[in-house]
This record gives C-alpha cells, sequence and structure tokens, in this order.
C-alpha cells in the first residue's frame, strides 16, 4: 500500500512500517498492564498517515485513540467506526453538536468549556462523555487544582458524563526527575475527587517511570512511531521509518566554484557535487546548510555519511561525494536521509531538534510506501 504520488514521480519514498508500530504497541501495552493502553495519533499519524496507523492500531487491540482537533477526530472516526476517540484541544465555541454528530469525547481544560459542554449535552440528552483535564504543573491546558476541587460534587452529583479525568507530565522524559513525583502526588489528590472515574497522567515517557504512573489508562504517542521515550538509555522502540530521496544530477565542479545561494561553501578542491530532491519544503530545515565557516548536516550515500554542502533550497540540497568512488552514485540514485543505521532520534540529534519534530515535519511529495500490512 502506498499514499501519496507514484514512487517515480516522487522527491524521496518514505517507507512506513505498520508490524513495528504495532509490535511498539504491543510492547507498550504490555509495560503497562492492567492499565488500558490507548494510542496518540494527533498530526496525521505524528506525519506517517492517520488512517493507515490507526487501522493497524486498531486491529492491534486498540478501543482508545486521542487526537489534538475536532477535524482530525471527524477523520479518525471514519477510520475507526467503533472506537473511543478523545479530542486534546478541547471543545472550541459552538462545536459541540459536530462532537456528538461524530461520537467524540471533548478533552474539558476550563470552565467555559464545560458549562458549554452541559448545555449541549443536556439539550441532547447526550451521554457519550468527555473527559476532565487537571493541570498539575504543565500551565498549559486544564483546569486548576482549585478549580477541579470546586466542581467536583457537582460533576459527581449530576453524573453528567465524565469517562477520564488526566493530567500531563511536563519532563516524563528525565526519570530523575522530582517533577514527576510532585505530579503523581497533585494527581492522586485530584483523583480522589472523582471516584469511580478512570485516571490518566502517563504518555510514552511517562509508561517507563513504572507502575505508580500507569493508573487506569496510559497515552503513548511517539514511541509508537520510534522515537526513544528514554534518552540516555537503549531504546526499546522498533524503529518504523526509512526515507531516501533521489539525486537529480551528479556535476563536477572547479577548486574555487561556489555551490547554491549565496555563494557561502567554497571548493577546496576539484569536486563532485551530488544533488538531491529534498530541500526545506519537504521538512529538511535550511539550518543543516554547510558554508564556509560551518559544517552542515550529512546524508547517507553508498553507507558513508557525506556532507551537506551549500545553502539547502526549497526543493533541492546539495552534498559532497567526491570521497566516494568516481561513477558510484548517479542521476537517479537513492541517498539515505533516515535509515541505514540512523534512526529518528539520531535524524533529530543532527538536526538540533527532537524526534517528535522530525515526524511531524515530514514532507508531502514523499511517497509514503507502507511495508507489514
Amino acid at each position: 500500500m502506498s499514499k501519496g504520488p507514484p514512487a517515480e514521480e516522487a522527491c524521496g519514498i518514505l517507507t512506513i512500517d505498520l508490524a513495528a508500530i504495532e509490535a511498539n504497541y504491543r510492547m507498550l501495552s504490555k509495560t503497562a498492564v492492567p492499565a488500558e493502553c490507548a494510542a496518540v495519533v494527533k498530526a496525521d499519524g505524528y506525519g506517517l498517515g492517520l488512517e493507515p496507523v490507526a487501522a493497524r492500531l486498531r486491529d492491534a487491540g486498540c478501543t482508545t485513540f486521542f487526537v489534538a482537533d475536532l477535524s482530525e477526530g471527524k477523520r479518525l472516526r471514519e477510520a475507526v467506526t467503533d472506537a473511543t476517540i478523545y479530542v486534546l484541544n478541547g471543545l472550541p465555541p459552538g462545536t459541540g453538536q459536530a462532537f456528538l454528530k461524530h461520537n467524540l469525547r471533548p478533552v474539558i481544560g476550563s470552565s467555559g468549556e464545560l458549562a458549554e459542554w452541559d448545555a449541549v449535552a443536556g439539550i441532547n440528552n447526550w451521554d457519550g462523555g468527555f473527559a476532565l483535564h487537571v493541570d498539575t504543573g504543565m500551565n498549559r491546558l486544564g483546569l486548576s487544582i482549585e478549580e477541579a476541587a470546586a466542581i467536583a460534587p457537582r460533576v459527581n452529583l449530576a453524573n453528567n458524563g465524565i469517562k477520564l479525568v488526566m493530567s500531563h507530565f511536563v519532563a516524563s522524559q528525565v526519570a530523575e526527575s522530582q517533577r514527576n513525583q510532585e505530579q503523581m502526588q497533585a494527581f492522586r489528590d485530584v483523583r480522589a475527587l472523582f471516584q469511580g472515574v478512570p485516571a490518566s497522567i502517563a504518555n510514552s515517557s511517562g509508561i517507563f517511570l513504572g507502575g505508580a504512573a500507569h493508573l487506569d489508562l496510559v497515552r503513548p504517542g511517539a514511541a509508537l512511531y520510534g522515537v526513544n521515550p528514554t534518552p540516555n538509555k537503549p531504546n526499546p522502540m522498533r524503529p518504523v521509518i526509512d526515507l531516501k530521496v533521489r539525486i537529480a544530477q551528479v556535476r563536477d565542479i572547479a577548486f574555487g566554484e561556489t555551490v547554491g545561494y549565496d555563494a557561502t561553501w567554497t571548493t577546496r578542491r576539484p569536486s563532485r557535487i551530488a544533488v538531491a530532491t529534498m530541500g526545506y519544503a519537504d521538512g529538511f530545515p535550511r539550518a543543516q546548510s554547510g558554508s564556509d565557516q560551518k559544517a552542515g548536516g550529512t546524508l547517507i550515500v553508498n553507507g558513508k555519511a557525506c556532507p551537506i554542502v551549500g545553502r539547502i533550497s526549497m526543493d533541492l540540497t546539495a552534498i559532497d561525494v567526491t570521497d566516494l568512488p568516481v561513477g558510484s552514485v548517479k542521476r537517479g540514485d537513492l541517498v539515505t536521509v533516515i535509515g541505514d543505521g540512523r534512526d529518528v532520534d539520531a535524524t533529530a540529534e543532527m538536526l538540533e531538534t527532537i524526534g517528535y519534530e522530525v515526524l511531524t515535519s515530514l514532507g508531502r511529495r514523499y511517497t509514503r510506501l507502507y511495508k507489514g500490512d
């Protein structure tokens, strides 16, 4: 199965291993037993394709999913018709009827949202439920602990459909962080206010903080797609993606010539330059350009990391292949961005970012080739 432009027309091939996603889900689910293991598939399944990713997770036994916004929830409902779907960014004003129509559960994090949801659910006799988000330290979305305490008696008395109470770790990827213990204690106090309601705080890294963090439901996201949830330790997840891009041209350049916009990189010897069909429009940042003052990133050509030279442009990236045997690189060859021993986290380190951003920045001009289906 594939998505996007035909492989022969595309700038590159992004191979997505659905079997690896399933294996990662099963490992995370086993680690969290007896808690339920949900799946976060926001941002188009972390850039890998919402529908195929969600369908594979459903077939692996996942029955609860999280997305970011209403539009993602509507798409996901078409793919997994019988799943429980939570919308993390909450209830935008005036959208209650759409949540009901598509059987979606908003993650409510303010008294204003709660009041609007109560009105919509009451008028429509809706009992499909919602999640209540309580902030325990992120200071992003969510009711304060004091607000949660104030509404708890009314919520319990009204029995108005709260299906989950949840929070979010600030620093779960740093296992030794004191913030984790502080948040778990604060959330224990919150849980006591909502007796009988399932609770959730653990994201991907939170699952590896131990059973005290698992509660009733865990919500892995990035780990499903191969990002290491335990930084500075071996990655327990299987790699999921491989990205290769095409060479459009190989050219010889004399000593003292420059490459690319603004003439920022100058040859110090007669050089052979391969031009790859990928640029910042495809999610590869311009900051990885190589100049006379600073080395840039690399692409892997025939197993060797070759330096990027000159400005990365919107659609093209030049790499220096002078040290490879003459004739070993030619027009139409594929070179590696992610893969061949360089996983998502290693790519992120090179790009001076995180694996989450690498995945969700993957461009739309690649053929997405699904294997293991």
